[in-house]
Parts: structure tokens; C-alpha cells; sequence
């Protein structure tokens, strides 16, 4: 079992950054004239969960991980830490990663949402896997469709894609995510173009949004903006926030 950290200087220097995120975010929401403040989710990925478990301390629910493996690892830790301390028992769990179909059975287990939905076969595989092993107390699985915006970066260069569905498939995988049961449709994803001005992109993705709202009204959500581009998320109505280095610091080793 995993133990609750005592507070320490890692905790001061993730309640720091938590702290000097959050400036950023209520400087940016009031620059674009917003009354909707947009969720952070912190991505600790390659950090221990002792770090999931501070940053529970300093009031973080949202957290996001792109590998099952380590995603799930971690949820089951927490989990532990929770049931003995109830520290980080409402941890909100996002799948952000691209995701095989082969791992939907897991990671509908504990992730309140998959930001990174992409083709109609991992739809089908959620499905089914929410079907059979999901927990009652999580609720339907959100499903966020992943939008490539490589081809509308709007400046020069290769546009640097980040993975995604082609536009022309959003509104087909958002249907077929309605359709089955246990998914609901949260709204869209997607990752800024490397190399680029982000704001074109961005508001591509607004007008996308908007088109997939129109069709399925609860689909509100706007999944962009990371550590490097989050200003230019929220100028352009993202509501949810994956930040990641700027919270936790330089990634640390692998391997």
C-alpha cells in the first residue's frame, strides 16, 4: 500500500506551481472575457504516485495519463491511499493517450473519460468493455472526440500532427458514441500543431465544437491547451485544461 506523503518540499514546490498555473488560467479567462472558468487537468505521467497524492492534497481532482499501464498502476494505489487515509479518494481519472482498442477493458475501470477517442473501432471496444467491467459508481464513460488539426495549423510548416480524426469523421464517431451504451459524447480533443501559432487551430477547433454542439447538445466540452499553448486554449473556449510540466516540473527519466 502506498502512503500519503507528509507535506515536504516536494509539496511546496508543487503547491507553487499548482499555484502560478492557476494565475495563468484566471489572467487568461479574464482577458477573453469569460465567466466560465475552465477546468485544469494535471497530467502526471512518468511521475510516482506520491506526487498523484500531494497534488490530492493541494485540492487537485482532475488528473490525466496517456499509458494504461501506468495509469491504471497508479488508480489502484490511489485507491489503496484512499481506503486508508480518504485523502484522494475523488480523484477524477482522464485517459488522455492514444489508446488501443485492446486496452478499453482496463482503462474503462477507472477513467472517468478517454479524451483520445479516433475511429469507430475503439468505440465499439469502449463499448463493449463498459458493458462488462465497468464500475456502477463512475457513471457512463465520457468520450471525447480526438480532432487531427494538422491540416488547418495556418501558418508555415509541416503542421506538426498530434494524432486525431480526420474533420469529416467528428460528427460520425460522436453519433456512433451516443449510440451505444455506457458512452456519452463530452465534446472534442485535440492537440496544438508543433511549430506553429496555435491560435488558427484553436479556433478551427472552436467552430468544430460549436458544429458538434449543434448536433448533440450535452457535448459542451473543449478538450485543448497544455503547458506551453494554454492562453490561447482559453481565448478560444477550451473548458478543460491538460497541463502537465509546468504543475510537476522536468519529466523525469524513463527507462
Amino acid at each position: 500500500m502506498t502512503d500519503v506523503p507528509e507535506a515536504d518540499a516536494r509539496t511546496e514546490d508543487l503547491r507553487s506551481r499548482l499555484a502560478a498555473v492557476h494565475g495563468r488560467i484566471d489572467r487568461a479567462t479574464a482577458d477573453a472575457g469569460r465567466d466560465d472558468r475552465p477546468e485544469l487537468i494535471v497530467v502526471t505521467k512518468f511521475f510516482p504516485v506520491e506526487d498523484v497524492l500531494r497534488l490530492a492534497a493541494l485540492g487537485v481532482r482532475d488528473v490525466g495519463e496517456n499509458r494504461d499501464q501506468e495509469a491504471s498502476a497508479k488508480a489502484d494505489a490511489a485507491a489503496a491511499a484512499a481506503a486508508a487515509s480518504n485523502t484522494a479518494g475523488d480523484l477524477r481519472w482522464h485517459f488522455i493517450g492514444q489508446l488501443q482498442s485492446n486496452k478499453a477493458r482496463s482503462v474503462v475501470r477507472y477513467a472517468r473519460s478517454v479524451h483520445s477517442v479516433d475511429r469507430s473501432s475503439l468505440v465499439r471496444a469502449l463499448g463493449r468493455a463498459a458493458a462488462e467491467h465497468r464500475p456502477a459508481d463512475l457513471g457512463p464513460l465520457a468520450c471525447w472526440v480526438q480532432v487531427d488539426l494538422s491540416s488547418v495549423a495556418g501558418a508555415a510548416g509541416d503542421g506538426g500532427g498530434r494524432g486525431g480524426a480526420d474533420l469529416s469523421q467528428v460528427l460520425p464517431l460522436a453519433d456512433a458514441i451516443a449510440a451505444t451504451d455506457g458512452l456519452t459524447v463530452a465534446g472534442v480533443m485535440a492537440v496544438a500543431p508543433l511549430g506553429v501559432d496555435p491560435d488558427p487551430a484553436f479556433a478551427r477547433l472552436a467552430r468544430i465544437a460549436a458544429d458538434l454542439r449543434a448536433a448533440h447538445p450535452s457535448a459542451t466540452g473543449i478538450s485543448a491547451g497544455m503547458s506551453a499553448d494554454l492562453e490561447s486554449a482559453i481565448a478560444h473556449g477550451a473548458t478543460h485544461l491538460r497541463v502537465g510540466s509546468d504543475v510537476l516540473g522536468p519529466r523525469p527519466a524513463v527507462g
